[in-house]
């Protein structure tokens, strides 16, 4: 058996290649070459290459200073507290933990508690580099949305080592309607900095995954940040309006963007 050439996304000749055109719209491992019965040397190196990325976003530990930095660049107040998590190690075995507040935190809620429309819960997750890159350029483009609406808004709460459901206590801490979490997803071997947006209506102690909506992969390669913004602020709307989340309520962003351009098309 011969060996073949490794084929790489975006490079390969459609007429020596029949994946080119596939390999052109995804990031995907597909149609690697093989030498005999094991993958070639460069997809190889490829693949480890990709996993040792996912194990440091992982382990990554986010920069506050500069997160707070630039949220504020962006004229949102901000508070920052801590999980009931000591360190990353305990972090990524103790998934409880990460839920919970530490009491700290409830000092420092405590004072700005009144009654929100809406909390906006930043946290790593799993990927703190997805969080430090694309948290701030969705809020740009979230926030003057959410002003101009009259959303009354708590102030954005940085959580070290938090995970999806602290949302839920930060957002009753402060005495909010809703909730935002945006936070770094489990990184994958394609994209080590994906980022998930949870909302969540009347988030409480008792508020299980199924009552919340998720916008997954926000990145500049997959949802990107404009339209990450679009469908949390329609989620948002729908969310305030028929007082529910999660599973009952469907992502109906697509179709009103469809609805809005056929009707902005001038007619024939």
């Amino acid at each position: 058996m011969s060996d073949e050439v490794m084929r790489h996304p975006g490079t390969a000749d459609t007429a020596a290649d029949p994946w080119a055109s596939f390999l052109r719209l995804t990031p995907a491992r597909i149609g690697l070459a093989r030498p005999g019965a094991s993958f070639a040397t460069s997809a190889l190196l490829d693949f480890r290459l990709a996993h040792a990325r996912a194990c440091d976003a992982v382990h990554a530990a986010l920069d506050e200073p500069r997160s707070i930095a630039d949220l504020k660049a962006l004229g949102l107040p901000v508070l920052t507290v801590a999980s009931a998590v000591t360190d990353r190690s305990q972090y990524l075995l103790r998934p409880d933990l990460g839920r919970s507040l530490a009491t700290s935190a409830i000092d420092i809620l405590d004072p700005h508690a009144g009654h929100y429309d809406l909390a906006v819960v930043l946290t790593e997750g799993l990927s703190a580099r997805a969080v430090q890159a694309h948290a701030c350029p969705v809020l740009a483009t979230l926030a003057p949305t959410l002003a101009r609406e009259g959303w009354r808004t708590a102030p954005i709460v940085l959580v070290r080592l938090g995970r999806v459901a602290i949302g839920d206590r930060v957002a009753r801490a402060l005495g909010a309607d809703s909730v935002v979490i945006l936070l770094g997803e489990r990184p994958g071997l394609t994209a080590p900095d994906s980022m998930g947006a949870y909302l969540t209506w009347n988030p409480g102690p008792q508020t299980t995954d199924a009552e919340r909506n998720c916008i997954s992969n926000i990145r500049p390669d997959g949802t990107g940040y404009a339209e990450a913004a679009l469908r949390i602020a329609h989620l948002l709307r729908e969310m305030r309006a028929r007082r529910l989340s999660g599973v009952a309520l469907k992502d109906s962003s697509d179709t009103m963007r469809s609805i809005t351009s056929d009707l902005s098309e001038p007619s024939s």
